[in-house]
Order: C-alpha cells, then sequence, then structure tokens
C-alpha cells in the first residue's frame, strides 16, 4: 500500500484510471459506430458500396430521371388530349327538333326538321315534309350556323334550338 501513496503509485493509479475511461470511450465509440453504420445500411438500402455522396448522387440521378419521364408522360397526355379535343369537337354535339304541319293542315304535326351540329355549328339539318299521299326528305349542309341553300323558317328554328339547347342544358344544372 504504500507503493501507492508516493508519487510513482499515484500517477500508476491515473495511467490505469485514464487507461479505463479510454477503454470505455472506446467502447461507447464502437457501440454508436456500429449504430450509424446499421442506419446507413437502412439508408444506402443495403448496397456494397457504403459511401453516402454516391448514394445521393445515384438519387438525385434517379430523380432526374423521373421528373423527365413525368414530364414526357404529360406531354404526350397534353398530345393525346388535345387530339381527342379535336375529334370532339367534330361529333354531333347540338341537336334540335321542330315539329310542324307544313301544309297548314290539321294532321298532328307530322313534318320536322332536325339540325345535327358539332361544337362549331357545322353539320347537317334534315327535313321530312309529310302529307297525306306523299312524304318528301330534305337534307341541307350547314357550316357554321349557315347553309349555301336557302333555309325554311322551321329549319332556322331547329338550328337556334340546337345551338342554345346545350346553354339551357348548363343553366339548369347550375341553378
Amino acid at each position: 500500500m504504500d507503493e501507492l501513496s508516493s508519487t510513482t503509485g499515484i500517477v500508476a493509479l491515473a495511467a490505469v484510471a485514464a487507461g479505463a475511461l479510454a477503454v470505455l470511450l472506446a467502447i461507447t465509440c464502437l457501440v454508436k459506430l456500429r449504430r450509424v453504420q446499421a442506419a446507413q445500411s437502412t439508408v444506402l438500402g443495403g448496397h456494397a458500396q457504403r459511401d453516402l455522396v454516391a448514394h445521393a448522387e445515384r438519387l438525385e440521378g434517379g430523380f432526374v430521371d423521373l421528373r423527365e419521364w413525368v414530364e414526357d408522360s404529360l406531354a404526350r397526355l397534353d398530345q393525346r388530349a388535345a387530339a381527342h379535343d379535336e375529334r370532339i369537337a367534330g361529333c354531333v354535339s347540338h341537336r334540335g327538333l321542330v315539329r310542324y304541319d307544313a301544309y297548314g293542315e290539321m294532321s298532328g304535326r307530322q313534318s320536322a326538321s332536325l339540325a345535327l351540329l358539332d361544337g362549331l355549328g357545322s353539320g347537317v339539318v334534315v327535313s321530312a315534309i309529310s302529307h297525306r299521299d306523299h312524304a318528301r326528305l330534305y337534307f341541307k349542309q350547314i357550316r357554321e350556323g349557315d347553309s349555301e341553300i336557302e333555309l325554311s323558317p322551321e329549319e332556322q328554328e331547329a338550328i337556334q334550338a340546337a345551338l342554345l339547347a346545350p346553354r339551357r342544358q348548363s343553366s339548369a344544372a347550375s341553378a
């Protein structure tokens, strides 16, 4: 015991305490390093390479590729939507029917004019004129609401009914 109270003994005890503290610190650092490595392995996805910078570059490259793919997909969708809009504009989207007595008879309004128009107001007007002993059909082409052939008042009315019909529906739907 006398040897421990001497200067050499005190220095030896201090060295042993410092060594024990260093070993304890090393064990603590080793445990923390293992935790960091496990977390890094989780982030890296189990890749053999354990470089966070390289992993971040791979992620950035993946995001750039993904953004380009999304932008290309949106551009293709815009093209397809434009093509569909063109097709839809050419479809019959407005119709108007007017029934009437063509010869002023009381025949139950057996004559009719039917306007079938697209979104631009172009299409056809079909008129069926019925009489007791005969019936006639007339077809007139319509371009943007007008015809090269003179239209009867009933055909004009059918065109106006066709062009105004969606407005009535949209205002009734919003009410």
